[in-house]
């Protein structure tokens, strides 16, 4: 008998426009068993009554629905989080499809890591700054004569693959690791690292920046790390900017003598 993972990935929705697609969302993930329900920036706030309507009684995710200010707050305490939206090309992040996205996502889930899927507004989709924070990207392979997917639909697709994914899971055969860090742990390290390049003069250009910033965060990402790994990394910067510090006090004194 096929084993459900013990964890279930959240939806996060981007700043959403529609309480109807909202309520749409609510319904496609109380379908196929997911719950948490995260909202960055309602445009109209949040609650809203259209919602409920639209969502046929599937009322719990609604209910227990949780409001951030940004994206990086409403991850922060994930370990793996896909951006659902078309390929970036500012940044090198694996590209899958939602079947492939939702099994790698259902495999976290089963080591015990805290998963999301993000997905953006209807009018604007997701930032590159956003997607920098996610660890991959989901696209979903729609006809190119006509790309139009509203909220709904992304999320139905990606739902429906993550319980197909789970249904025909076999139970897991492996002791789990060490899990991920958590959203919170990997944007202290980015701006921890990135405040320490800034005082070494590596900005430079200072127009060049954001997109230096986002490839870095896409970068370092990617790999995954541990809350222990994340710890160690954050020592080396210290370090290695406390030695900085260290040489140019030595310097100032011979230029003294």
């Amino acid at each position: 008998m096929a084993q459900a993972s013990p964890l279930v990935p959240v939806i996060i929705l981007n700043a959403p426009q529609l309480a109807e697609n909202i309520g749409a969302v609510a319904r496609v993930m109380a379908n196929f068993g997911l719950a948490d329900l995260r909202l960055v920036n309602p445009r109209d706030g949040w609650p809203q009554e259209r919602a409920w309507a639209l969502a046929s009684g599937a009322e719990w995710p609604l209910n227990a629905a949780r409001v951030y200010d940004t994206v990086a707050d409403a991850i922060s305490d994930l370990q793996v989080v896909y951006a659902t939206t078309a390929r970036p090309r500012e940044l090198t992040l694996p590209v899958v499809t939602p079947r492939t996205g939702t099994a790698q996502l259902a495999e976290a889930c089963a080591r015990g890591e805290r998963c999301g899927l993000l997905f953006g507004g209807e009018r604007a989709g997701l930032e590159t700054s956003d997607i920098a924070l996610c660890q991959a990207v989901i696209t979903i392979p729609i006809d190119p004569r006509f790309r139009s997917l509203n909220l709904g639909q992304a999320v139905a697709i990606n739902a429906y693959e993550w319980r197909m994914t789970v249904a025909d899971a076999a139970p897991p055969n492996f002791r789990p690791g060490p899990g991920a860090a958590t959203g919170e742990a990997m944007l202290g390290l980015y701006e921890h690292l990135e405040r320490e390049l800034e005082t070494a003069g590596f900005f430079h250009p200072p127009e060049k920046t954001p997109n230096m910033v986002q490839n870095l965060r896409s970068a370092l990402g990617k790999a995954r790390f541990t809350d222990q790994e994340v710890r160690t990394l954050r020592g080396v910067i210290t370090a290695l900017s406390r030695g900085r510090g260290k040489v140019l006090e030595k310097i100032a004194r011979k230029k003294e003598e």
